[in-house]
């Protein structure tokens, strides 16, 4: 049975959380064992020790931020940690555990190091010298690379560009389970749901999941629902989540004016029936790898404004209830809500017949699927090597 780590920075609610959780309480216990390596501080944590069968392992060290020491600590620690469970593969997300995760694996000389890219970490709101260092540090990281994973066709590109892939690198999306967001509520619950997002029988309620963070822009989120509310009286807008920026998002509420139009929900874990009380839903990402949010409400049968990032128009590529937009174009996501929300009426909610039929590569089972089956074969690729007389891997049939 071969060992297998996964290791994230902090399990908070996120995509690439759920996705490593996913993956490791999913991995057929016959031939994997699963660890979880995460920093400390995560809403998931305690969630993530109740797994049957994963052993969880926390490393206050492993902070998001960039501290010298703290990083140091935490280099030294995965390395120690990995000398001692000796796994088969190590598996990284996000991009401070990819890089002191990969490095410590290579130190620790495990045989597969593999790194997912759920959007790289290299922003626009960075300066050019910050960009241009981060680049050369995932550059230098993909040395000890064995296998890179992307969840869109998008990254892949990017990172071929920055000279990080060679041929190793498979897209492999970061599924969901449609099914809990092709139920539909019983009327009556999703009335209740609405009144607590702050919205009535006749109004339009637009919403989003999302971590209130400088990547989502929550800012942009409260300025097109101040657009949006001048042209429909009758809009209200709820956001699910939090994070750093939720003073600053509260303080843009209070300066617009709209108290009593955009309710801030906080994290809820039924986000499923949450998408079932929404009549659109607006994403105002700045940058992305591929948000899964976009998959559930689509599969939900949501019209969908969202900004042209990362892979969302790999997602909804000609999608007639869609429309995207440039980062920041606060006023073409303004316009493009209205348009589907006149057409789809007041208070309608999810359409019956018009959620996404969701192809398998975006099903969750698949996502797990593919790794197995990449974990497979980078190990018998590896074995091939330490044959006697071995030239390298053995050829592919």
């Amino acid at each position: 049975m071969e060992t297998i780590c996964h290791v994230i920075t902090k399990l908070e609610l996120g995509g690439a959380q759920e996705v490593a959780l996913y993956a490791v309480s999913h991995l057929e216990r016959t031939r994997f064992r699963p660890v979880l390596v995460a920093g400390a501080g995560g809403l998931l944590t305690e969630e993530a020790g109740r797994i049957p069968g994963v052993q969880t392992v926390i490393l206050p060290s492993l902070g998001r931020r960039i501290h010298a020491l703290s990083d140091l600590i935490a280099l030294c620690k995965l390395i120690a940690l990995f000398r001692r469970l000796r796994p088969a593969v190590v598996h990284t997300h996000s991009s401070k555990a990819g890089v002191l995760g990969r490095w410590a694996a290579w130190f620790a000389r495990v045989p597969v190091i593999i790194h997912t890219v759920h959007g790289f970490g290299i922003t626009p709101a960075q300066p050019v010298w910050l960009r241009r260092l981060f680049v050369l540090l995932e550059r230098m990281t993909g040395w000890v690379t064995t296998h890179w994973i992307a969840v869109a066709k998008a990254d892949v590109e990017r990172g071929r560009r920055w000279g990080l892939f060679r041929d190793n690198v498979s897209v492999v999306r970061p599924g969901i389970d449609p099914r809990p967001f092709r139920r539909a509520l019983e009327p009556a619950a999703r009335r209740r749901l609405r009144e607590e997002f702050g919205a009535g029988p006749g109004h339009c309620l637009v919403g989003t999941v999302a971590c209130l963070k400088p990547q989502k822009a929550p800012e942009d989120f409260v300025l097109v629902a101040n657009r949006l509310c001048e042209a429909l009286p009758h809009a209200r807008f709820v956001l699910i989540g939090d994070g750093e920026l939720r003073p600053r998002v509260e303080a843009l509420v209070r300066e617009n004016g709209l108290e009593g139009l955009v309710r801030l929900a906080g994290w809820r874990r039924d986000v499923d029936r949450a998408m079932q009380s929404f009549d659109a839903l607006l994403l105002t990402s700045r940058w992305e790898g591929l948000p899964r949010v976009i998959l559930e409400a689509a599969t939900a049968g949501l019209p969908i404004v969202a900004t042209r990032v990362g892979g969302v128009e790999e997602v909804l590529e000609g999608n007639p209830r869609a429309r995207l937009c440039e980062a920041g174009d606060i006023e073409g996501l303004a316009a493009g809500l209205g348009e589907l929300l006149r057409g789809n009426g007041s208070g309608g909610g999810p359409t019956a017949g018009t959620g996404w039929s969701l192809p398998e590569e975006f099903h969750i089972e698949e996502m797990v699927k593919q790794y197995q089956s990449l974990y497979d074969r980078l190990l018998s690729q590896e074995r091939a090597k330490l044959l006697p007389g071995s030239m390298g891997p053995a050829p592919q049939s």
